[in-house]
């Protein structure tokens, strides 16, 4: 095996311009989540009109997906990825413009409300295609020998971009209130736009396939990926672990409460408590640059996700401010060794020419873990109040881990090293 070079995908120029591009969009985009999550609590104080948020993300997120899937391994990928940026751009300053007081001073809250929630519908559509096209585009930047290297350095750029657009959310409204705020959402959308311009065009992957074959229907096309991802234990225990860890012990729909009524940190401490996890993933993402995580990976992730569950408990059931952060910042570092195995698996394993379709039915169970865990945190705080549901999301967490371990064994003795050994060798 070839000596371990932690900088490996750094050193492609097309490499960088591609997380700039990633870093400006997930900034905008979690910054923009930031700042709606606060107006909308802000609007009705309802724990439950902050799971609506997730709810109606998800259901054009999913319903889209598979067939975004197939539309990426069907089209050239830097064009689509122009497209989805001029999608969010619209989308964007619709958000702006909603919450402009020159406009809504005589507007019903009800209007603003509704307008919100029309605009996360619109973005639900839009982001089923960032997924598979931003894997997609990845796997032809760079060579095959440095994907786990690539995949971990991307995520470590998407961990900066969540952790300086949830600290910018909740500074930004403090001092320029949501509509400036998301003003700046608005600029980084058209810096991103303005970096994709700089990757070059690329011809799609070739397929050996008969006259049959190439006549198939979108329908066997959108099967195909779906069947590859449920026969392939590996990839399937991981992305189950993953989405039903989140969907239990994800707490970030919440926080806005957590901030405002029970730990009393207004909108500063919100920021300070949606940029902890991504601090924590952050660090993790940076030593596993120059650690890889490719022995026994599968024991590592299991501990990982358990650790997650155990972080968000701790958080559940804490009354101080600092004990809080810090049990955010220890699901993030949990949550980014999650990432870097999960991506890494999918980088590894997956064939070119199918690689949009496998990265929509990834972002289905993402998006099913992240929009629905929003809804099921804000339906059990509804139920069950606040700090019961993230307890009881935690401990849910802890069982699916558990009955995983046990369900299935290839996942429990993953290890990854003979995959990279193979990829580096071949390279591409």
């Amino acid at each position: 095996m070839e000596k371990h070079d932690a900088f490996a995908a750094l050193r492609y120029k097309e490499f960088n311009v591609f997380l700039t591009i990633r870093f400006a969009l997930i900034f905008a985009w979690t910054m923009q989540f930031v700042i709606i999550q606060w107006e909308v609590y802000h609007l009705t104080k309802d724990p439950l009109s902050l799971g609506y948020v997730g709810l109606v993300e998800v259901i054009p997120a999913v319903c889209m997906a598979l067939f975004a899937g197939h539309l990426v391994d069907s089209n050239e990928k830097r064009g689509l990825l122009l497209k989805v940026i001029a999608g969010f751009s619209v989308i964007s300053l619709a958000m702006f413009l909603l919450t402009w007081p020159a406009i809504n001073s005589n507007w019903p809250s009800n209007y603003i409300l509704y307008g919100i929630y029309g605009c996360v519908f619109l973005g639900g559509f839009v982001r089923s295609f960032v997924g598979p096209t931003v894997f997609a585009l990845l796997g032809l930047i760079v060579p095959r020998k440095i994907y786990p290297n690539a995949a971990t350095w991307n995520s470590s750029i998407r961990q900066v971009s969540l952790l300086c657009g949830a600290a910018a959310g909740g500074f930004t409204i403090h001092l320029l209130g949501t509509h400036g705020a998301l003003a700046i959402v608005f600029f980084c959308v058209l810096v991103a736009f303005l970096f994709a311009l700089m990757i070059k065009k690329r011809a799609l992957p070739v397929k050996n396939t008969t006259a049959t074959e190439q006549k198939e229907s979108v329908f066997y096309s959108l099967a195909e990926g779906l069947k590859f991802v449920l026969t392939n234990k590996i990839i399937l225990g991981v992305l189950a672990l993953d989405m039903f860890a989140v969907l239990f012990g994800g707490a970030r729909a919440l926080l806005p409460i957590f901030a405002e009524d029970i730990l009393k940190v207004g909108s500063k401490g919100f920021g300070i408590l949606e940029a902890a996890p991504a601090v924590g993933a952050l660090i993790t993402m940076v030593i596993c640059a120059f650690l890889p995580l490719y022995k026994n990976t599968g024991k590592k992730l299991l501990i990982a996700v358990f650790g997650f569950g155990v972080s968000i408990i701790m958080f559940g059931v804490s009354t101080n401010f600092y004990l809080s952060v810090f049990a955010l910042f220890l699901s993030g570092v949990t949550d980014g060794i999650s990432m870097v195995i999960r991506q890494t698996i999918l980088q590894l394993r997956t064939p070119d020419h199918m690689r949009g379709r496998v990265a929509s039915v990834n972002s289905i169970f993402i998006s099913s873990s992240n929009e629905m865990g929003s809804f099921e945190s804000g339906f059990t705080a509804k139920l069950m109040g606040t700090v019961v549901a993230v307890i009881f999301g935690g401990c849910m967490t802890l069982l699916t881990v558990v009955g995983m371990a046990g369900m299935i064994p290839p996942l429990r003795k993953l290890d990854l090293q003979k995959d990279v050994s193979e990829h580096q060798d071949d390279g591409k």
